[in-house]
């Protein structure tokens, strides 16, 4: 497994980059769904756009108006910021390579790089403004038209924030007794676990307030989140597979039925960083040892990425012919929950005993998703009121 890019690297290619040893393999493709769900969503929201079924709002916008101090200001906090401690450790990551995440939130770093990143920061802030005036001699305030497709910065953002606060608190609720003991230290620490509903439940509330904020359509937003929901989570499970975070599956003595790879049928996850080597205690390794699962167990979290990729292939697919808004996010919802509940069969999870039975969060979710994505299908297919669509991508 690969905590970190240094480890995926050394592997693949047989270069030894200390410094990549800050890159956290699960943080990349953390960032990378969110970047491919941006990504999604703005080409939806283009193309329901250019059908004329959401619009964009009047807005201002300054037009060649030059950097004021503030903006100088702010690039050379920012540059010094990066200096003093990303290019830092990059340049020691050797050094530091035996506990990277203690040098990542502490004070150390480099006064010189620092200000050098400063200098540059800044430099580039006063080439733009010379290439600004070149542009536009004076500055001119005008009225512009605000695409719903431009705000994607802003719903990411949104959607980043309170969905990494919902993911945490979700993880916290599933493991109450770990939280208690230390509540405060397990909410701030940066590297703890977090949970897909707590984000997909607070981040898609963030995104829906703010689109109702800036006058889009909340069908239509949900109908553009769903397909990029579906990547999004289907590309964060690579992160968790590839760096071994301990969400897998149960132990998986079944003999391998011959047509499948290892890997792929029961696997073991050699230095996996939740540091785990007893999978069915979840306990830890010895002291010095490189953390490798004792049983082998189901990959749940590359199932979880086939199946994900594959619904939102079907995803994609119908968006086009699905006339109804709302009726794609209904079948988004039911897909979600279908999967997610089926797997939760083979995954290691906390259980709550609920009616004498033994049932996870996700189950518990997972059933709550399924009926209400059909409930907003029929609900969304009941209440529509056809209308006559301009399709303006062709005028």
């Amino acid at each position: 497994m690969y905590p970190n890019f240094y480890f995926l690297f050394k592997d693949l290619f047989g270069v030894e980059l200390h410094g990549l040893v800050f890159v956290n393999t699960f943080g990349f493709f953390v960032a990378l769904s969110f970047l491919l769900a941006n990504y999604t969503m703005g080409l939806e929201l283009k193309r329901k756009e250019g059908q004329g079924l959401i619009e964009g709002m009047p807005g201002k916008k300054w037009f060649g108006k030059l950097p004021s101090s503030t903006d100088y200001i702010g690039n050379a906090v920012l540059g010094f910021v990066f200096g003093w401690k990303f290019l830092y450790l990059f340049t020691n990551g050797k050094d530091l390579f035996d506990d990277p995440q203690s040098h990542i939130l502490s004070m150390e770093g480099s006064l010189v790089l620092g200000v050098l990143a400063a200098l540059v920061a800044v430099g580039l802030k006063y080439y733009e403004s010379i290439q600004t005036k070149k542009k536009y001699p004076e500055p001119e305030l005008r009225d512009i038209t605000i695409r719903p497709h431009q705000r994607m910065g802003t719903m990411t953002l949104y959607a980043a924030v309170a969905g990494l606060l919902g993911a945490k608190i979700f993880d916290h609720m599933e493991h109450w007794d770990e939280f208690i003991q230390n509540p405060l230290g397990a909410f701030l620490d940066p590297f703890s676990g977090l949970t897909f509903y707590g984000g997909l439940i607070c981040g898609g509330a963030a995104v829906l307030w703010y689109a109702r904020k800036v006058n889009i359509s909340w069908k239509h937003m949900l109908d553009v989140g769903g397909p990029a929901m579906m990547l999004a989570y289907g590309v964060g499970r690579i992160g968790c597979h590839m760096s071994g975070d301990g969400d897998w599956g149960i132990v998986n003595n079944r003999p391998n039925p011959g047509w499948l790879p290892d890997w792929l049928w029961a696997y073991t996850y050699p230095n996996n960083v939740a540091g785990i080597c007893n999978p069915v205690e979840h306990t830890g390794c010895a002291e010095g040892t490189i953390p490798e699962l004792i049983f082998p167990v189901w990959p749940t979290p590359i199932y979880e990425t086939i199946m994900c990729l594959s619904l939102f292939a079907a995803l994609w697919y119908l968006r086009k012919r699905i006339s109804v808004p709302g009726v794609l996010f209904g079948i988004y919802l039911f897909m979600a929950g279908f999967e997610r509940f089926w797997i939760e069969k083979i995954r290691v999870n906390a259980t709550y005993n609920l009616f004498g039975m033994e049932i996870t969060q996700a189950e518990i979710i997972s059933v709550v998703l399924m009926l209400l994505g059909v409930g907003m299908i029929i609900w969304f297919k009941k209440t529509h009121k056809p209308k006559e669509v301009v399709d303006k991508s062709t005028t």
